[in-house]
C-alpha cells in the first residue's frame, strides 16, 4: 500500500449524498433496460492522463508533483500500485493504457520490449488479485521525437518499422492481460505542410500498417475488437483519420470495413466540426461503432482540452446513440480526461472521476427513458413513413419517376420537421 490516497475511502452510492465523493446516480447494480448500469457504461480509467500527465499545457510546464514521476522500473511499479489503489477506491470495472504510460522509455526497442513485458507481468498479478479488467491497450506513436513526422505515415521506413514492431509488442501485452479491444490513435499521422508531403504514399502506408495489425491480431488469437480513434488535426494541420466518415472511406479502400470499428471521443468530434452524437450516429449507421472516450473540450478554446464531462444533456444524447446501436459489446466509456493543471491534490483525481461517472449515469438514465418513452423514434418513423409505401423509387430510374410524377399529378407540400417540439421532448428527460 502507498499513502498517496491516504484518508480517502472507497466511493459508495448514496442518492441523498451532499458531498462530492459519493455517487448519487451511478449505482452499479441498478437495472436499466434489462442490464446492470455497470454493464451498460463499462467505465474505464485512462492511465495516461490520470498517472502520467505532469500538468503542462502549450504555454506552461509541469505543475503536478507525483512520487512516481521518473524513468525507472521501480517508479513504474509504484505508479501501478497507486493506479490500482485508485481503481479500488472508484470501483470502476476497466482501465486503459499506452505502452509509454506504464513503462519508462528505454535506450532501444529491445529495452522498451523488456520493460513492457516486465510491467505487464506486474500489472497482471495485480489484476489476478482482484483489480479491474483491461478495456483496451494501445501504443504511444506520437510523443517521442522519432515520431515527429508520423509513425505509419513517416517518410523514413525505419520509423515505420520501429512503430510496427512496437505495436506488435503492445498487442501482445494487451492480449496477455485479457484486453477486450486494441486501439490505434494516429496523433501525428498527418501533415504540417503539403510542400514536403506525398499524400498518396502516406495514405497507402497507413492502410498497409492497419492491415498488418489486423493480420497479427488474428494470428495470435486476439479476439477483441481493433478500433481506430479519429481526430481531424492538432498537433498536425490535417490527419488522415479526420472523422468517422473519412475513416470509413479509408477502411473500404483497404478492405477493412468488416475488421475495424471506431473508438470515438467527444473532444475530437468537436474539433472536426461535429457534435459527439453526430459521430456516434454515423458510426452506428455504418455498422462500425465500438467504444467511446468520454471527455469534452472547452467550447471557447480552439484545442483539445480533454476535460471531464459535466453536461448531462450532451451526455444523454450520446448515450441515446450508444443504446440505439445496441449498447457496448467489447467497448466501454473511457475517461480520456485530465485534471486542470491547478487541481493539484490527490483527492481532485478521485472527485473528477466521481463527478464524471455520475454525469454519465444520469445521462444514461435519461437516454434509456427517452427510448422507453418512444416519442422520438415514433416521430422519426412517422417522418419517413412515406418511404414504406414508395420504397420502389430507389430501384426505379429517372424516366419512370418523371412519368409517375406527371401521371399522378404529384405536387408535394413541405412538411414540418418539428425540431423545436422534439427538443422540448428531449428536455423533459434531462
Amino acid at each position: 500500500m502507498t499513502d498517496f490516497f491516504a484518508g480517502i475511502d472507497k466511493v459508495r452510492f448514496d442518492a441523498n449524498a451532499t458531498d462530492d465523493l459519493s455517487y448519487r446516480h451511478y449505482d452499479a447494480e441498478e437495472v436499466i433496460m434489462g442490464k446492470r448500469m455497470e454493464d451498460h457504461l463499462r467505465f474505464a480509467v485512462a492511465w495516461w492522463h490520470s498517472f502520467a500527465w505532469p500538468g503542462g499545457d502549450p504555454f506552461g510546464g509541469q505543475t503536478f508533483e507525483r512520487p512516481w514521476f521518473g524513468e525507472t522500473m521501480e517508479l513504474a511499479k509504484l505508479k501501478a500500485d497507486v493506479a490500482f489503489e485508485m481503481f479500488e477506491i472508484l470501483g470502476q470495472p476497466y482501465y486503459c493504457f499506452h505502452d509509454a504510460d506504464i513503462r519508462p522509455e528505454g535506450a532501444d526497442f529491445a529495452e522498451n520490449t523488456a520493460r513492457l513485458e516486465e510491467i505487464t507481468d506486474y500489472i497482471g498479478d495485480k489484476m489476478k488479485a482482484g483489480g479491474p479488467k483491461l478495456l483496451w491497450g494501445t501504443a504511444n506513436l506520437f510523443s517521442h521525437r522519432r515520431y515527429m513526422s508520423g509513425a505509419a505515415t513517416n517518410p523514413d521506413p525505419d520509423v515505420f518499422a520501429f512503430a510496427a514492431a512496437t505495436v506488435k509488442t503492445c498487442i501482445d501485452a494487451t492480449h496477455k492481460l485479457g484486453g477486450e479491444n486494441y486501439v490505434l490513435w494516429g496523433g501525428r499521422e498527418g501533415y504540417e505542410t503539403l510542400l514536403n508531403t506525398d499524400l498518396k504514399r502516406e495514405r497507402e502506408q497507413a492502410g498497409r500498417f492497419l492491415c498488418m495489425v489486423v493480420e497479427y491480431a488474428k494470428k495470435i488469437g486476439f479476439d477483441g475488437a481493433i478500433l481506430i480513434e479519429p481526430k481531424p488535426q492538432e498537433p498536425t494541420k490535417h490527419q488522415y483519420d479526420y472523422d468517422v466518415a473519412t475513416v470509413y472511406g479509408f477502411l473500404k479502400d483497404f478492405g477493412l470495413e468488416g475488421e475495424v470499428k471506431m473508438n470515438l471521443e467527444q473532444g475530437h468530434a468537436i474539433l472536426a466540426g461535429h457534435s459527439f452524437e453526430h459521430e456516434l450516429a454515423m458510426a452506428r449507421s455504418l455498422g462500425i461503432f465500438g467504444s467511446i472516450d468520454m471527455n469534452r473540450n472547452d467550447y471557447q478554446s480552439g484545442w483539445d482540452t480533454d476535460q471531464f464531462p459535466d453536461n448531462v444533456p450532451e451526455v444523454a444524447r450520446a448515450y441515446y446513440e450508444v443504446l440505439m446501436a445496441g449498447g457496448f459489446t467489447t467497448g466501454g466509456t473511457n475517461f480520456d480526461a485530465k485534471l486542470r493543471r491547478q487541481s493539484l491534490d490527490p483527492v481532485d483525481l478521485i472527485a473528477a472521476h466521481v463527478g464524471a461517472m455520475d454525469v454519465c449515469a444520469r445521462g444514461l438514465k435519461a437516454a434509456a427513458a427517452m427510448i422507453e418513452g418512444g416519442e422520438l423514434e415514433a416521430a422519426r418513423n412517422a417522418r419517413y413513413a412515406g418511404w414504406d409505401a414508395q420504397g420502389d423509387l430507389l430501384t426505379s430510374d429517372l424516366g419512370s419517376i418523371a412519368a409517375r410524377v406527371q401521371a399522378q399529378g404529384i405536387n408535394p407540400d413541405p412538411v414540418s420537421g418539428r425540431q423545436e417540439r422534439l427538443e422540448n421532448i428531449l428536455n423533459r428527460y434531462v
